[in-house]
């Protein structure tokens, strides 16, 4: 996920991307070709409220942040594709996303309308529900949520709720894991139907009904809460009241203002229809309100008719551009608006003469206004020429921007178009997200849908637009609290009294401080400089720093006791090269390398070798556990550094555990890896020059990925009801070959599993291989019971005699 341009790398940053670099790279050495673009997410509130404190323009502050924070993404070591590099506040970017804006309102997908919004008097602009938390307070200030009427710019999202809904099934999505269940409740059950019906205010009303065909009723009516925000319109409206448009049943259908309804879940609208239910007629004499169906419409809507009543109003909705889409009941439609300077201009003109009019494309962009300039706001009426027109003042929510960006990488530079879909053809989806948990709702939903639509413009070749996911977790400091006022300190002002029991005193006061970890920030003194990171320790390092010890998906608590670990495994890694370029280097000794001790040396790092590289391997490309690959070179260290010198001077074997260390170390530390490299490939006396595995000219980055020997067994494990059974030791060059069912035959075939299943009956199997590494084999089983035999007459009728 592209950065927001702050100004300056943190921890997070660091993570993130390092986890996305050593993947690249290592998906690089195994032959892929790899992709890696990187972009700013660059408009937005933080920006202009920054830009508005220091009395400086919103572009010439970001553009001076992004200019910073790319010399330290350098720094980072990462191998970025910036020839794709964007931006999303340039006019270059942003002329297509007000592009796509008039594709969606073409489509009917982006419309306004008067709404009861939520208003964030802090930022001083409006909020998406999605932005507005458990308790009612903005995601970005913190400030209690206000509910304002306004006229809004909304993108209609629920158009495609089921198809965002079922999307989560697709077969293509890996490891999401808990974010399909978050994604699937923000969604909701697509259970019924949505609406859209103009009011006598001339406002867009959103009706939610399970029963469409409850629309065809003549005396439908509709019953709003009194807290509706329609309920101030109605009363300034004296005694006509509100009414609504009914195209279906061609009547204008009465609204009420009451709480006495069965509203449906998270809904404030419910349509009554007393012709189809009676507990809607007894409503009906409840209001006072008089029938006005003929026999004729009533014995229409009885309910051998309901089905064909429901598809001519699901037509009639697609047709009249009014809804009917599947959708939950508690699913709003994306409010886009934002009453902010610093964002992407909405491309419309709004004419005294023709209303809301769509900036032709050929006019596009429509660039930010300067500032100080009203009179730039004035232009000409697209359709009628009218001078007194003005353009839009609302600028669009920056998720629109990052909804669509991941498309614009491949094709970055393009002016003709949005992208090329050829380009999308060839490389979507995208392989493997890399972000925060706190994207799993919004960034993610809006992507999701901006692809669908895409897809159904044709313009993207799947629907889902990342396929596999992963979910970093976020880098925790040590933070220090007093007690009493809750107040942050820095950690030189606490004297620890007891570290495991996170007890500790103010230096000055002798205030009791509590110790815990949060989330690094400022405001809580508890955040590290990477620039002082790199300062210290040195660039590569702090990657492998920020990847040991935990998964990436996992919070990482930032403290330097971890430290010594990865410090002391690179002392011993430059050890051991100069420890081998001194073997080598030593007068010629007799040594016998076909003795049997030698092999038997030899045939350890063999061993070792493939064991190590394969744990690696697997850790690298299928788990994405980072840091469990670290321990296996770790693992691969101990075995290099316990060889005898002959070995190390004599041993093929040696030589190339030594490269497979070296090579393997590269994607996470390429700088130090290339260092380490440079003296292996000047080490004299060669074994393996010979050999195509190595290209021993090439720098350490242009290595193949070490393999697995086809001679080396590796292990097609045997499990039932997910616990091992046994463990069956196959030659590489096989077990990349086995099937399904050449693993059946082969767990039918030994005795430990026949013997288990005895008893039990087979509900199902299924059948894993990660070629080059292992193999799995789950059998899934159910034990049979075992009937009774009833006893035979004669020895009853003996039991019961028997005394």
């Amino acid at each position: 996920m592209f950065p927001y341009p702050s100004g300056n790398l943190h921890m997070g940053h660091v993570r993130v991307y390092t986890i996305a670099d050593a993947v690249a790279r290592f998906q690089r050495m195994c032959g892929k070709n790899v992709f890696q673009p990187i972009g700013w997410d660059s408009f937005g509130l933080p920006a202009e409220n920054a830009a508005n404190q220091r009395g400086v323009e919103p572009a010439a502050w970001t553009e001076q942040n992004i200019a910073q924070m790319k010399q330290q993404l350098l720094r980072l070591g990462c191998s970025f594709d910036w020839t794709h590099e964007l931006s999303t506040c340039s006019p270059q970017y942003y002329r297509w996303t007000q592009q796509l804006f008039l594709m969606l309102h073409k489509h009917g997908l982006a419309y306004q309308n008067e709404a009861l919004v939520n208003w964030d008097p802090v930022d001083q602009t409006v909020l998406a529900d999605e932005q507005v938390d458990a308790n009612g307070c903005s995601w970005r200030s913190g400030a209690k949520v206000e509910k304002k009427l306004l006229k809004q710019w909304f993108i209609r999202t629920t158009a495609y709720a089921k198809q965002l809904l079922d999307g989560l099934d697709d077969p293509t999505l890996r490891d999401w894991r808990d974010i399909i269940n978050l994604q699937r409740h923000w969604i909701g059950e697509c259970n019924g139907y949505a609406f859209t019906l103009l009011t006598s205010a001339s406002n867009l009303l959103r009706v939610w009904t399970a029963n469409p065909e409850h629309l065809k009723d003549p005396n439908a009516f509709l019953v709003l809460r009194s807290k509706h925000y329609l309920s101030k319109l109605s009363t300034a409206a004296g005694g006509g009241g509100l009414s609504v448009e009914n195209p279906f049943a061609g009547t204008t259908i009465p609204v009420v203002f009451s709480d006495e309804a069965a509203f449906p879940p998270d809904c404030d609208v419910y349509l009554a229809a007393p012709s189809f239910r009676s507990e809607d007629r007894e409503l009906w004499d409840t209001f006072g309100l008089a029938i006005c169906a003929s026999g004729t419409e009533e014995t229409r809507l009885n309910p051998g008719s309901w089905e064909l009543l429901r598809k001519e109003v699901l037509q009639a909705a697609t047709r009249l551009n009014a809804g009917g889409y599947r959708v939950s009941s508690k699913l709003q439609d994306w409010l886009i608006s934002r009453q902010r300077y610093w964002g992407t201009p909405i491309p419309i003109v709004h004419c005294p003469k023709c209303g809301a009019v769509p900036v032709p494309e050929e006019q596009l962009p429509v660039t930010l206004p300067k500032r100080e300039s009203p009179d730039s706001l004035l232009c000409e009426c697209p359709k009628c020429g009218d001078s007194q027109a003005k353009r839009e003042t609302d600028t669009m929510d920056t998720f629109v921007d990052s909804s669509w960006y991941y498309l614009r990488y491949l094709d970055a530079n393009n002016s003709e178009r949005i992208f090329d879909p050829s380009l999308a053809s060839q490389f979507m989806p995208v392989d493997l997200y890399i972000g925060g948990k706190e994207h799993a709702v919004l960034h993610l939903y809006y992507a999701r849908f901006m692809n669908h639509f895409l897809n159904k413009c044709g313009l993207s070749p799947t629907s889902e637009p990342f396929s596999r996911l992963l979910v970093q977790g976020m880098v925790m400091g040590r933070s220090f609290r007093v007690k009493g006022s809750g107040r942050y300190v820095r950690e030189d002002e606490v004297e620890v009294v007891n570290a495991k029991k996170n007890q500790a005193l103010l230096k000055q006061t002798q205030e009791p401080v509590v110790i815990t970890w949060e989330k690094m920030s400022k405001s809580k003194q508890n955040g590290v400089e990477p620039s002082d990171m790199f300062d210290e320790y040195g660039t590569d390092t702090t990657r492998l720093i920020i990847l040991a010890d935990v998964a990436p998906t996992s919070h990482r608590n930032w403290s330097s006791a971890t430290f010594p670990g990865i410090l002391n495994w690179q002392k011993r890694l430059w050890l051991t090269l100069q420890e081998f370029q001194a073997a080598r280097e030593e007068a010629p000794s007799d040594v016998e390398v076909n003795s049997e001790q030698f092999l038997a040396e030899d045939a350890k790092l063999f061993d070792a070798r493939n064991f190590y590289v394969k744990g690696a391997t697997f850790n690298y490309r299928h788990a994405h556990q980072l840091s469990v690959a670290i321990s296996k070179m770790q693992g691969l260290t101990n075995s290099i550094r316990r060889t005898p010198k002959h070995i190390q001077r004599h041993g093929r074997q040696f030589e190339r555990a030594l490269a497979a260390q070296i090579i393997m170390l590269a994607p996470m530390a390429p700088h130090f890896a290339s260092e380490l490299w440079s003296k292996f490939v000047a080490v004299k006396g060669r074994l393996n020059d010979a050999s195509p595995e190595l290209q021993w000219s090439e720098d350490v980055l242009s290595q193949r990925w070490p393999d697995i020997d086809a001679a080396y067994n590796l292990d097609l494990s045997i499990k039932v009801n997910g616990f091992e059974n046994c463990v069956i030791k196959v030659q590489r060059t096989l077990l990349d070959k086995v099937t399904h069912s050449d693993a059946l035959d082969i767990a039918f075939n030994t005795d430990s599993v026949t013997s288990y299943l005895i008893d039990k009956k087979i509900r199902t199997t299924n059948f894993v291989l990660y070629p080059g590494i292992e193999a799995i084999l789950n059998i899934y089983v159910d034990k049979v019971q075992k009937k009774e035999k009833p006893a035979s007459s004669s020895a009853a009728d003996k039991v019961l005699a028997d005394p």
